[in-house]
């Protein structure tokens, strides 16, 4: 797995240098164009050229950034970590809990890379862990993300759900990720099921919907079905199509990465959202 895994970021960092060499083409047939050694045409076909080829290695990069946190080798001692730190975890429940990492990385990378918190103390505690050996999870960032993902601890939802857009993107592409209609959740993504699968102390318990909840009892339990509540008869928030950038009702993709955010990037700002 360690020699796929450095064969995937080899193909993203190659990647990388032939989109840079694919914008700095049309630059180049200018420069020869004003020099008088070539027709006015060449720059246009070049640029238009150029801009087709940017955008298919882009989405090339994207697919591999995919298939890399899907695939490539997580550090082995996190497993070990996630059972110091829960001790009735058996080696396949801490695998499942790397899993749900996994999707945590993935809404990430599909939201464009936007902000997404984190729903799990469990899946909280190996991102933790993971982030205190440098070196090997900046190497990962670069990677999946082009960039560093730093970490923030583990929330829950507020009195108005609404609000927190970071979780309710992490919500929206957990559920994409399988397959959930983020509106009406028949279960529960992954990385919002673990805390009470495996009984984690001080974990965030959810279920998909609220309707057998009894709020007056004090229960501390959370529902996903909060995530897209109804308002006024239509549905607001994150599954609204509000497309404009930076929006707390857009809800990831790369139509909603702020410019801000894909410029502090080196991989010539492929944000990979949607899918």
């Amino acid at each position: 797995m360690w020699g796929r895994t450095a064969n995937l970021r080899q193909r993203i960092d190659g990647l990388s240098w032939a989109q840079w060499l694919a914008a700095a083409a049309p630059g180049a047939a200018a420069f020869g164009w004003w020099a008088g050694r070539l027709s006015v045409w060449v720059p246009a076909m070049a640029v238009l050229a150029g801009f087709m080829l940017c955008v298919a290695l882009r989405a090339w990069q994207c697919s591999l950034r995919r298939q890399f946190i899907r695939e490539a080798a997580l550090p082995p001692f996190l497993r070990g970590k996630l059972r110091e730190a829960f001790p009735h975890l058996s080696e396949r429940d801490a695998d499942l809990v790397l899993r749900g990492l996994r999707q945590f990385f993935m809404t990430h990378l599909r939201s464009g890379r936007r902000f997404v918190a984190m729903p799990s103390r469990a899946v909280d505690e190996a991102w933790h862990a993971h982030i205190l050996h440098t070196e090997a999870y900046q190497r990962w960032c670069r990677a999946a993300f082009g960039r560093l993902l730093h970490h923030t601890p583990a929330e829950v939802l507020s009195r108005d759900a609404r609000r927190n857009d970071g979780l309710r993107r992490t919500w929206y592409w957990a559920c994409k990720e399988e397959s959930i209609d983020p509106r009406r959740p028949i279960r529960l993504p992954l990385l919002f099921a673990l805390d009470a699968k495996f009984a984690i102390a001080g974990g965030f318990h959810y279920v998909p919907d609220c309707s057998a909840i009894d709020r007056a009892s004090g229960s501390d339990v959370y529902c996903g079905s909060s995530f897209g509540a109804e308002r006024d008869g239509s549905w607001g928030g994150p599954f609204d199509d509000d497309r404009r950038a930076g929006d707390s009702q857009g809800f990831g993709g790369s139509e909603t990465s702020s410019s801000a955010e894909s410029s502090d990037s080196g991989d010539a700002g492929s944000s990979c959202g949607g899918g």
